[in-house]
């Protein structure tokens, strides 16, 4: 037998071999999420899955376990439209935001309206904008518990066409908002983006004084962490407190003071503040 005929028969075993331990495994059939996790694992690491399908799978099934209020935009980063506004008004918040559906509200962010596409507006502004009425173009809103599973909502958005749902809390109050690019995101999301990972504590020491923290922080826990005494009356998480005092959503990189502590914001998009650092020192 020649070299290269023995290399071959061996990669055959080799081959072999692995494909019976995976069939072995499948026929004994994954009994929780770690093996099904290990499965997929061990398929990468044989070169049976790439790394972008590994992370949408395991995406995927983090999706399954996930309730909305974890994905959710909260209310205090939600950009809405008062139910009073003309299209001079409105026209200005669709441009600068970027989005292409906004809850309308009334006088109070729990008065919920119902939701406005910007299309409709767009298409009625090349018409005329003469006796602009935004109860013409309101929608009906989809609300939802908080409570509610990602990814029976997701089956649910792709059913009904609907792309954005509104939360409400347990005393019927608005809690925030979910789309369904929120929900891709956590099966798609960007990949190896090292402010992503949501295995990460959710308040992160970087250096001597300076702290990491997570946008959806609650204000308890970091009252706790830190022995600090902000109030929690108007908003939950540390997010929302610090756009709250913005008075609109910052921008990557701007310094909001809140109290006595300084809040750099180092991670946020067009919808939410995803991650401040704070010094303590």
């Amino acid at each position: 037998m020649t070299e290269d005929q023995s290399r071959k028969d061996s990669d055959a075993d080799n081959q072999k071999s692995w494909l019976s331990k995976l069939a072995n495994i499948f026929t004994d059939e994954p009994q929780n999420r770690d093996d099904l996790l290990h499965i997929l694992q061990e398929a990468y690491n044989n070169h049976l899955l790439d790394a972008d399908a590994l992370n949408m799978m395991k995406g995927a099934l983090k999706v399954s376990e996930l309730q909305v209020r974890q994905v959710m935009v909260p209310r205090a980063q939600m950009v809405v439209i008062p139910l009073t506004s003309s299209i001079e008004d409105v026209l200005p918040i669709i441009v600068e935001s970027g989005h292409s559906r906004f809850p309308v509200v009334g006088e109070d962010k729990d008065e919920l309206e119902g939701i406005l596409l910007a299309k409709d507006v767009l298409k009625s502004f090349v018409k005329t904008e003469k006796d602009f009425n935004l109860r013409d173009f309101i929608r009906p809103a989809v609300v939802i518990p908080e409570s509610k599973q990602v990814n029976i909502l997701l089956n649910e958005f792709r059913t009904s066409r609907n792309h954005m749902a509104i939360i409400i809390d347990e005393y019927g109050g608005v809690a925030g908002l979910v789309t369904i690019e929120d929900i891709l995101e956590e099966i798609v999301g960007e990949i190896d983006d090292e402010y992503d990972d949501r295995e990460d504590p959710y308040i992160m020491h970087v250096s001597e004084q300076l702290y990491r923290i997570n946008a959806l922080t609650t204000i308890t826990e970091f009252n706790e962490r830190f022995n600090f005494g902000f109030d929690d009356a108007e908003f939950d998480t540390i997010g929302g407190l610090v756009a709250s005092e913005a008075g609109r959503l910052p921008e990557t990189g701007e310094l909001i003071e809140v109290a006595d502590l300084n809040f750099k914001v180092i991670k946020a998009d067009k919808r939410r503040i995803e991650f401040v650092e704070v010094d303590l020192s």
